[in-house]
């Protein structure tokens, strides 16, 4: 048995929503399932004979035997979670908050508490919300996809998680993830496997394997759900990620739609010349990547310093970013890290993310120069992390 108890690093503050959320779904629990599910349903609810009549259709069951097993939290579900034959709005957020048991409930607040404080404090706390039940939708007309007459109910949380374990996927690929190993007599332990591994495993061996061989649903699991979510989150981590507003409108991007027509050459040479408002602007101008290559890597990361220096942390996080997809064996790579951890710092709400970018330049820093100064600046974010805790 293997499962996660933690990773690291955090961020620092209190992950407000993800507490709440929590809090919701465990008060669910404790308010709608234990005591529904300890009192007999009404035999005068209209909803009892549809009930009786869709689980007749999986097979001759009597209904004195389903009566005999019966609780009125069954009729709840049946009401409230989701089903992809009786499409209902208000089921698509009311399932999310219902679960089958206490180990569901256990194993999905589990994943929400290790996993979404990251999130949450990438996003922001209203971003992070709106996301979550998004991811949760998302999960859910995805399962419907694949079983678009099935009346058994889908209830949890696991679908809008699985959408929060997709962003951190992306955004946090160098954390590290506690895991409890349990292989009794021979391996009781724990270690800490790369973020990345733990959720691979999560969506391609625990749900996509399964999806395969057994279908949406199978084993009572909602396999297809927790795929939907996870695509959901890598989605919106794309878009967060390349979109124009993923410091919130910080820093003002700088406008190419008056600029004059020019080549990589022109870049040099603006360069060269001290000009690096022109440089700037022509660079960032460049749709395509041949373009950008073109232009000579010091250059790059001179311009991108400008842009630092100049407050446009937009810009400059672009740059940095680009510089770090195209040109992954340039001896600058590190600079360049290093700048795109300066950009994000810059706005604290982003140090997590700036931490990572500072991990990395550390990682493969080519001179002890560029390795103390990226580790000034994780100790500088470590220390924000211990004053704001």
């Amino acid at each position: 048995m293997i499962f996660p108890i933690g990773d690291a690093p955090n961020p620092p503050g209190t992950p407000l929503v993800t507490y709440v959320l929590i809090g919701v779904n465990v008060a669910a629990y404790l308010l709608v399932t234990l005591p529904f599910s300890m009192m007999e349903p009404d035999l005068q609810d209209p909803l009892l004979l549809e009930y009786l009549r869709s689980l007749g259709a999986q097979g001759p069951v009597a209904a004195s035997d389903i009566l005999h097993y019966l609780s009125a939290y069954d009729l709840l579900v049946y009401r409230f979670g989701f089903r992809s034959a009786d499409f209902s709005v208000i089921s698509l957020f009311t399932s999310l908050f219902l679960h089958g048991g206490f180990l569901h409930l256990a194993g999905n607040m589990l994943f929400l508490w290790i996993f979404g404080d990251n999130v949450e404090y990438r996003l922001g706390r209203l971003k992070y919300l709106g996301g979550y039940l998004f991811f949760g939708v998302a999960a859910t007309l995805f399962f419907a996809l694949f079983s678009p007459d099935s009346q058994i109910p889908l209830v949890g949380a696991s679908g809008a998680i699985s959408g929060v374990l997709g962003c951190y996927y992306l955004w946090f690929p160098r954390n590290r993830v506690r895991c409890f190993f349990f292989l009794f007599p021979f391996l009781i332990t724990t270690l800490m496997v790369p973020a990345r591994i733990v959720l691979a495993f999560y969506l391609l061996i625990d749900n996509l394997l399964p999806f395969v061989l057994q279908g949406s649903g199978g084993g009572g699991v909602a396999h297809g759900a927790h795929i939907g979510g996870f695509v959901a989150g890598l989605g919106l981590a794309v878009t967060a990620e390349y979109g124009a507003g993923l410091l919130g409108g910080t820093g003002l991007f700088r406008s190419t739609s008056d600029a004059q027509p020019c080549s990589p050459e022109m870049v040099g040479q603006a360069v060269a010349r001290g000009d690096l408002n022109a440089a700037s602007r022509c660079y960032l101008g460049f749709k395509e990547r041949s373009q950008r290559q073109q232009v000579a890597a010091d250059d790059v990361l001179t311009i991108g310093r400008y842009l630092l220096q100049d407050h446009d942390y937009l810009a400059a996080l672009s740059l940095f970013r680009r510089f770090i997809a195209e040109r992954q064996t340039d001896p600058g790579l590190a600079r360049a890290y290093l700048g795109a951890g300066y950009a994000l710092v810059a706005q604290p709400r982003y140090a997590t993310s700036a931490y990572h970018y500072f991990l990395a330049a550390l990682d493969i820093a080519e001179s002890e120069d560029l390795a103390d100064e990226a580790r000034r600046q994780l100790r500088r974010i470590e220390q924000l992390k211990r004053d704001s805790a």
